[in-house]
């Protein structure tokens, strides 16, 4: 597998942060409209059984990783800091990364160290359906209601990190990001939300620690039924209600199965560590995910950073 780290700028409000899981899906959409349906199932191949052909993370502030999931307690003090004031300091500057992991939070900083707006801003936008018969709102399915948007610092990047095999190049990884950027990202696409443009798209070593045994994942993904040890292994769970996108939201069965996942920045120490830029395994393919699609899979695998989980004093 290849790695790469594309650098996007968001250019509208966004229904949502983007998640590497969902990319992924709209990147699989994406490649069906540009494509056709056989390039898709060719790249699917194999899909379910550890061979994917791309795996995307979320997205994060150009240069920053979010501070791991790491009991307070496993880093080093700050001096003469406010223990609240730590707490908000949520992501690590990339060129921080190859310091022990109990030195992190000495290091990390909070979104408004990043920009002193913050990052981004929620806000509430007003939604109403007309009645035809009416012409006007009224109560029930046409009550008047406001939905939440994100929006980002002027002119803040953001930096994904995918890992990909041969099947798509570097340049149609580019293509199918542009084409995402240009039609939306996420809820509320098709009313001008989830916009972005891609800067770039670059082959790029990733970060990583030395003598690493452990695995820092850039997305929510599924590791169960592997061999994890326990008591050195830190997350958080995440349950994912996914829906259809694109044109299948008008299948009449837009919602898939529910999935428990691990959620982002999470530790996982393996068993047995190998060198790997992804862990998890991708779900579905076999009409467990979807009834209106029996062939719908999702990504449950996470982009890794190769860490060294130190034993605790």
């Amino acid at each position: 597998m290849q790695t790469i780290i594309a650098t996007i700028t968001p250019v509208s409000a966004f229904g949502g942060p983007i998640r590497g899981d969902t990319l992924f899906g709209q990147i699989c959409w994406a490649a069906l409209h540009r494509w056709g349906e056989a390039r898709l199932r060719e790249l699917l191949e194999g899909y379910t059984s550890g061979n994917p052909f791309l795996v995307v993370s979320d997205a994060f502030p150009a240069g920053y990783l979010p501070r791991p999931v790491l009991p307070m307690h496993r880093f080093a003090k700050v001096p003469d800091a406010d223990r609240k004031q730590v707490k908000k300091r949520q992501w690590l500057p990339v060129e921080y990364f190859g310091q022990p992991l109990a030195a992190w939070l000495q290091h990390t900083v909070s979104e408004r160290d990043i920009h002193t707006d913050g990052l981004m801003r929620e806000s509430v936008q007003p939604h109403n359906t007309i009645n035809r018969m009416t012409g006007t709102t009224g109560t029930g399915e046409f009550a008047p209601y406001v939905m939440s948007q994100q929006r980002f610092a002027t002119g803040r990047r953001f930096d994904i990190y995918l890992t990909h095999d041969k099947r798509p190049g570097v340049e149609e990884i580019h293509q199918l990001l542009a084409d995402v950027g240009l039609s939306g990202y996420g809820r509320d696409a098709s009313i001008g939300l989830g916009k972005f443009e891609v800067n770039d798209v670059r082959k790029a070593d990733w970060p990583a620690q030395p003598n690493a045994n452990a695995w820092y994942t850039l997305a929510a993904c599924a590791p169960q039924g592997q061999r994890w040890e326990a008591d050195d292994s830190f997350y958080q769970p995440f349950t994912r209600f996914g829906r259809h996108g694109d044109m299948a939201v008008h299948s009449g069965q837009p919602f898939k199965t529910p999935l428990l996942m691990v959620d982002t920045a999470a530790l996982l120490k393996p068993e047995r560590f190998e060198s790997r830029s992804f862990i998890g395994q991708g779900l579905g393919g076999d009409g467990s995910l979807s009834k209106a699609i029996p062939e719908t899979v999702h990504q449950g695998y996470a982009p890794v950073l190769p860490v060294c989980m130190e034993k605790q004093q």
